[in-house]
């Protein structure tokens, strides 16, 4: 990703996302203020120094990572790589983890639809869509994660954003008196009934844009980490470690 595309999406995410912006010292201060001036309504979620003496790195409010000079004239987009004594070590793709894992505890569960383990062993955070195939098929499998010991709870991330159809069908699954009965249908194609309540929908679907869900299904790891799309039960339970 090259730096206009980079400052295109971070400047789109303005006004969706209203997470606070932090920054320690001076240092992280004057970058703010000359980024922010280079692109008006950036939203920036954090800066801090990184390993990498002399560069900054800088969250966005896209999820998006870039790194900084001190003095906020130079950017760099892609992936801090860092030269370890058992091989290369991805210092972005940490601090991705890092961060998501933070905001999802942050968030917490509540409002999350689970299909809980008898014997859990590890628990997935599944940003999933009502309609989208490759959802559709790893719900077709939550039966053997939960066999495997593994806890899948869903968050809402509709594909289709905020009004649309998909929207509209998980806020009648979530506002639904059986909320496992109803994503079961849903899931299997079958109509359910309307229905509309107070309901955590966008705030769920506004932290998967935060956390970096830019398709469906997205299974985030207990550490953060994030495995995008569909992976079948048993291929999931062995990078688990639990086969």
């Amino acid at each position: 990703m090259n730096v206009k595309q980079w400052f295109m999406l971070v400047s789109m995410a303005v006004g969706i996302l209203g997470s606070p912006f932090s920054v320690a010292g001076d240092v992280e201060d004057k970058i703010s203020e000359r980024l922010s001036s280079a692109v008006p309504g950036l939203e920036i979620l954090s800066i801090r120094e990184s390993e990498a003496k002399g560069l900054y790195e800088i969250q966005a409010a896209s999820g998006e990572t870039v790194y900084t000079t001190q003095d906020g004239q130079y950017l760099l987009t892609g992936d801090l790589l860092k030269v370890t004594s058992t091989g290369i070590a991805n210092v972005t793709i940490e601090a991705k983890a890092a961060a998501r894992h933070k905001a999802l505890t942050g968030f917490g569960k509540s409002g999350v639809i689970s299909y809980k383990a008898d014997d859990e062993r590890a628990v997935v955070s599944v940003f999933t869509d009502i309609d989208c195939p490759y959802c559709r098929k790893l719900h077709g499998e939550v039966p053997k994660l939960n066999d495997y010991g593994i806890t899948v709870n869903y968050y809402a991330f509709p594909r289709s954003q905020p009004g649309s159809p998909s929207f509209v069908k998980y806020v009648s699954v979530w506002c639904a008196e059986d909320q496992q009965s109803a994503m079961n249908a849903a899931k299997a194609g079958k109509t359910v009934p309307a229905a509309t309540c107070d309901n955590p929908v966008l705030k769920q679907y506004e932290l998967g844009q935060r956390v970096g869900v830019t398709g469906t299904p997205a299974i985030v790891l207990e550490d953060g980490n994030i495995v995008p799309g569909y992976v079948p039960a048993n291929k999931l339970a062995e990078g688990l470690g639990l086969l």
